[in-house]
């Protein structure tokens, strides 16, 4: 057997980069490119190996560890998990700082490839710098912190493991059920170790990604199931966008009539203006959507989870009739809500039913179609009575900033959020025009994931218009990856608005009695609460440090002329508005179905009793389906 003699660092780049990924017949190089911040748990080892084969592996330089997990899973997200990055970072912090990065893409079934590195693997001083000690268990690390949040996790004490590791955690990047952060924990002594590797580790490897059919006998189940149903939804999730069945969706629902409601993951599956499209769904959903929910007789799950924010926490599917019937490639949520499943892959499926109730030329009643047909109409005059912003010399709400660069783009711009006030705006009122427009990351709602994910966005989809969209409260927890964009040249655009606070969690905590206290960006008053005047954060001037042009914009009409500069623009730009929130000004619609976030069961203050009674009588609304 031919072996060849490397380092452990230098393999595992050189078999990285040598594995591809293929689906209905594209193939794509399955780890695009590598993110690095470095330290003594990782420079002479994946540091020199990349320095080593420069040609082989890109390199990307983060600023922090969490950004550039966020960045990966937006490339991720964006190359449909057919390709992924992986991140390497030193011990200690470096790793630790991964945690929550990994959480974000194993919630959302994004893969990613984490390499940190870890303490001596042969204990030759014990302990090193940025070792935590636990003396009950000498063999567990920082990067323990991993496991739970990984979908695969494995330390490399000894370089003949890298191969079986390896091997699997490319089975797990590439498994369309299973795949989500990947973690081999790479102890720095072994990681510059040498070893007479075999030279097969190093062929090129294809990943088949499936697309596994339908079982015939739960085909049968869904059709009759579809047949009976007299007032069917369907509710779209990110499986839909994994599986790049959106065509296959416009397909089925165009041939029976059935409308259909999207998730935040799921948003864009249809085209807004599509005749079965009725919008989001849920808690963040619209009047229309969360109406025909409420009175459907059958529930088709395509691709989702059933997250709180879908089923209004258990109170939506209010019909006692109510069935479900989940199409998805995971079991484990195929079998969500008691309902009938259907697992398979969301193409193959979709295409497999259309066709068999085509046969049976079924179609849902006209009186059904004509139904929510004038209600997604109501809900558009809605959409436009918010984006409506009639002087040009006003301060813009939230809601008219987003109606300002509705008018502005097209279907080739990609919209990036996460958190904050914007998602609920956006789920209601946003008007996708492609598939992949609506990138909006609500599994684990991380604050600080829009600036590197759109750097991620856009590095895999370098001809298209990439937006994030961030509040205050987002910017100021992760703005680092500005300066990663500006050395790169990746002209990411940033609308940054600016409402002094928490405004999602302001309003959430006036709901629930707790006074909006600790949630705006405030001088303390008198009474010792954060209720005093703005501070004078320059958040403009500080995206300006990073080396981002900044345009800022006071009024509607500067807004316009500023978005559409930085539309143009072949820099990473900024939008900056300070958006009107006096509540003489209407925003976006009230939520219109509810979500459980707990009441204090007792307390004396009046806000906190009269939350607590709303709080009861919705949840006895809440049902169990069985």
């Amino acid at each position: 057997m031919t072996t060849i003699r490397l380092t452990v660092a230098q393999a595992l780049v050189r078999f990285l980069a040598a594995q591809y990924t293929e689906r209905d017949g594209t193939r794509r190089r399955l780890i695009g490119a590598m993110w690095g911040i470095f330290g003594h748990g990782n420079v002479a080892g994946i540091g020199q190996a990349l320095v080593e084969y420069a040609d082989l592996m890109p390199y990307h330089q983060g600023r922090n560890e969490q950004a550039m997990v966020h960045a990966a899973v937006g490339y991720a997200r964006q190359s449909g998990r057919l390709s992924a990055h992986a991140v390497t970072t030193s011990i200690g912090p470096g790793a630790t700082n991964l945690v929550t990065g990994a959480a974000l893409a194993t919630v959302n079934h994004l893969p990613v490839l984490l390499l940190p590195g870890d303490v001596f693997a042969a204990r030759p001083a014990d302990p090193v710098l940025q070792q935590l000690e636990v003396p009950y268990a000498g063999d567990v690390s920082v990067n323990d912190t991993l496991r739970p949040v990984s979908r695969y996790f494995d330390r490399i004490t000894r370089p003949e493991a890298l191969i079986p590791a390896a091997l699997q955690a490319m089975r797990v990047l590439t498994d369309p059920v299973d795949t989500g952060a990947v973690t081999l924990a790479l102890p720095q002594d072994v990681q510059a170790e040498g070893y007479g590797w075999p030279e097969r580790f190093f062929a090129e490897r294809v990943w088949t990604v499936r697309r596994p059919g339908a079982d015939a006998a739960e085909l049968s189940e869904a059709v009759r199931a579809v047949r009976a149903a007299r007032r069917p939804l369907v509710i779209a999730g990110g499986g839909v966008h994994h599986s790049r069945a959106e065509t296959a969706l416009a397909e089925f629902a165009g041939a029976t009539g059935i409308p259909v409601a999207s998730t935040q993951a799921g948003k864009g599956s249809l085209r807004y203006d599509h005749p079965q499209d009725v919008g989001g769904i849920g808690h963040t959903g619209t009047a229309t959507a969360d109406d025909l929910a409420r009175a459907a007789d059958l529930v088709i799950g395509v691709g989702t989870r059933y997250t709180d924010f879908t089923t209004a926490s258990g109170t939506l599917f209010d019909n006692p009739a109510v069935r479900f019937l989940n199409l998805n490639i995971a079991p484990f949520d195929g079998h969500k809500l008691a309902g009938l499943p259907l697992v398979a892959d969301a193409r193959s499926a979709l295409g497999e039913l259309t066709e068999a109730l085509g046969m049976h030329g079924h179609r849902v009643a006209g009186e059904y179609v004509a139904e929510y047909t004038r209600a997604k109409e109501r809900w558009e005059r809605t959409v436009d009575a918010c984006f409506a912003a009639p002087d040009p010399a006003a301060r813009p709400t939230q809601p008219q900033v987003l109606g300002a660069l509705d008018a502005l783009v097209d279907e080739s711009d990609i919209i990036v959020n996460a958190a904050g006030s914007l998602p609920g705006d956006l789920h209601k009122l946003w008007r996708a025009r492609s598939a992949d427009q609506y990138h909006l990351e609500y599994g684990y709602s991380c604050m600080g994931y829009e600036i590197p994910a759109a750097l991620g966005v856009k590095l895999a989809a370098p001809e298209r218009n990439v937006w994030a969209l961030v509040g205050d409260g987002t910017y100021l927890m992760l703005p680092t990856e500005i300066v990663t964009a500006v050395q790169e040249g990746v002209a990411i655009k940033l609308v940054l608005l600016q409402n002094h606070g928490y405004a999602s969690i302001g309003g959430l905590s006036e709901a629930v009695g707790a006074e909006r206290f600790g949630t705006a960006y405030r001088y303390l008053a008198g009474d010792g609460t954060h209720t005093g005047a703005p501070l004078p954060v320059d958040l403009a001037a500080n995206a300006a440090s990073l080396g981002m042009r900044v345009l800022r914009a006071g009024t509607v009409g500067e807004l316009r002329a500023a978005l559409g500069e930085a539309r143009a623009a072949d820099v990473p730009t900024c939008v900056y508005v300070e958006t009107e929130t006096s509540d003489t000004v209407s925003g976006a619609p009230p939520a219109q179905a509810w979500w459980d976030v707990p009441v204090a069961a007792t307390a004396t203050r009046p806000s906190a009793v009269k939350a607590r009674e709303l709080y009861e009588r919705h949840v006895s609304t809440r049902r169990r389906h069985l």
